[in-house]
């Protein structure tokens, strides 16, 4: 009887929080009134003047709350990114102190958070119905949110996700699907898709993960900012996570943000707040003032474009994007250099064996009966779990028969590791980063400019066939190099339709299950972004590089969605 049960409680837990959730947002009447012409002005404000008005009194902290409720409410009408909704709380609390936030790099801002960070009174859920109930005491925050508040900043949602957290998509059983805010049949990314949803829609400033690319591919796909900090730049502790122990391609968190100032901004805020007085995981690493200054003076840098990853090519949405940035930082006087750095492939070999060495059993071990999982991890434990011989055999077929050098070196080790093979697959990556660390010192590049991903978004379901092509964002977590994404332009039907000698079957097996996807009819109008890359550390630089960037394309940078089209 304990698998009927265990479905039953796993129905009855995914009901009881979507029922919880609905009545919340029925009982935020002050949040469904229309927008006003205050709202537009407060979603519009740049991020310092807002703070400086909550500040002198001249707008209310409860006001722009309730501008983001609105917000917030009409973004998970339109794409179900919504989880906890903590509105009502907040509202409370700043009444209790007479609407003051005491002061603060964020004061009054509101910030979403990704559904894996711990707020005191609220589930975090990452997508389990097992982990429905986990919540902490009110008042009793985790320390990410612990040194929010103490920055004045207000927490008023949490967002979508998968469970696993491993996957370019967003849905659960506990949630749902949260679906892309430019075209409901698309992902908006993962895993921090609901965050990306919200933002592109109005929403100010948020916090998700990246294990493989999770801050940066939601940007990509639902066309916001987002900055993969290195390990230990930002705050950590306080969280929930599928795989808790996962060391060998450590997961970060990072800022996401729906304008380039905005993200700046915060990552500058959180950083002066000292979040290594929080958090034992964060580094003693003051913001390096002088280096930025001395970085927005400079006119001229040398820019390397990486332009494949030698696994799947970009797509032609993806590469006219790229190519947009390079012929922008040409003009602008740059120096524009090919590159041939070490293999991405086999970065992307190494990264997948450690990132899954226990055999895909910790995410798994989470799941209840009959527990939807994320199309791209199923195939992924699908696998792991074929009996070796079988798996040695359609090894040998790949290899050998389909001549699939690619997808072969993928598969031929995947299986679980014990504790020796993974030491020693550790050690590969401290090899692999080193040799990176000497082709850059040698190239002499200032940063790199990036496709994020192959395609623009994916349509749901998508990843059981390209959840292995994600080379671009996941290389430069296995380097743990600090990587930024800016919205760049839209898929145009005209424009970036597939060359009429395009064969599919001559791809290898991670460029087909890619390109099965790409349709740049069904596709046009979804953003595509390009990513920038520095090194370690460099998360001040990389920030200077993505607002030259933005200064080189001029007017022909990226226009948000507006206000007006939210809830449409």
């Amino acid at each position: 009887m304990v698998f009927p049960l265990d479905y039953l409680q796993h129905r009855l837990d995914c009901r009881f929080k979507q029922n919880e959730r609905d009545q919340r947002i029925r009982d935020l009447t002050k949040c469904h009134e229309p927008f006003t012409k205050f709202d537009r002005e407060v979603v519009d404000m740049p991020i310092q003047e807002l703070v400086g008005r909550i500040g002198d009194r001249s707008i209310k902290a409860k006001d722009v709350l309730h501008t983001y409720g609105k917000v917030a409410l009409r973004a998970h009408e339109k794409t179900n990114c919504l989880t906890e909704i903590m509105i009502s709380e907040a509202v409370t609390q700043l009444d209790r102190i007479g609407g003051r936030t005491g002061g603060g790099l964020l004061n009054g801002i509101p910030v979403s958070l990704k559904d894996s960070i711990d707020v005191g009174g609220f589930d975090t859920t990452v997508g389990y119905s097992s982990f429905v109930g986990n919540k902490q005491p009110l008042g009793q925050d985790g320390p990410m949110v612990t040194m929010l508040k103490h920055m004045g900043a207000i927490p008023y949602v949490k967002t979508n996700l998968p469970t696993t957290l491993l996957s370019f998509e967003s849905t659960n059983d506990v949630w749902g699907r949260c679906t892309n805010p430019h075209n409901s049949n698309y992902s908006p990314g993962g895993s921090t898709g609901g965050e990306a949803a919200l933002l592109a829609l109005g929403g100010r400033i948020g916090i998700g993960s990246d294990v493989a690319g999770s801050v940066r591919v939601p940007a990509h796909f639902s066309g916001i900012y987002s900055l993969r900090c290195s390990t230990g730049r930002w705050p950590k502790a306080g969280v929930k996570t599928s795989m808790p122990g996962q060391e060998g391609v450590p997961s970060v968190f990072s800022p996401m943000a729906r304008t380039l100032d905005d993200l700046r901004y915060f990552v500058w805020a959180v950083i002066a707040m000292k979040p290594w007085v929080y958090d034992p995981t964060a580094l003693c690493r003051p913001w390096a003032h002088n280096y930025e200054k001395m970085l927005e003076n400079k006119t001229k840098f040398r820019v390397g474009v990486m332009r494949t990853d030698g696994v799947v090519d970009p797509s032609p949405a993806c590469r006219r994007a790229l190519e947009q940035v390079e012929a922008a930082l040409e003009q602008a006087g740059y120096e524009i250099v090919e590159i041939d750095p070490p293999s991405p492939y086999e970065g992307l070999v190494l990264g997948s064996q450690l990132l899954n060495a226990d055999g895909c059993q910790m995410f798994s071990s989470f799941f209840r009966t009959g527990e939807r999982n994320d199309p791209g991890a199923a195939q992924m434990c699908f696998l792991m779990n074929v009996p070796w011989p079988l798996k040695y055999m359609y090894y040998l077929w790949v290899k050998f028969i389909r001549r699939d050098d690619v997808w072969a070196g993928l598969v031929q080790n995947w299986r679980p590791k014990s504790a020796y093979e993974n030491w020693q697959l550790v050690a590969k990556r401290e090899a692999y980063r080193a040799k990176w660390f000497d082709w850059w010192n040698k190239s002499r590049c200032d940063f790199l400019i990036t496709p994020p991903n192959a395609t623009p978004a994916v349509p749901h379901g998508a990843m059981k066939d390209a959840v292995s092509s994600c080379g671009y964002t996941f290389l430069f977590n296995i380097l743990d190099y600090t990587a930024g994404i800016i919205p760049v332009t839209r898929v145009d039907k005209d424009l970036d339709q597939l060359p009429p000698t395009f064969n599919i079957n001559k791809l290898n097996g991670v460029a087909q299950g890619a390109y099965k996807h790409y349709d740049a009819t069904a596709m046009h109008g979804l953003p595509v972004g390009v990513q920038i890359v520095g090194r370690r550390m460099e998360e001040e630089m990389v920030l200077v590089y993505m607002n030259k960037v933005e200064e080189a394309l001029g007017t022909g940078k990226y226009q948000p969605i507006p206000l007006s089209e939210v809830g449409k």
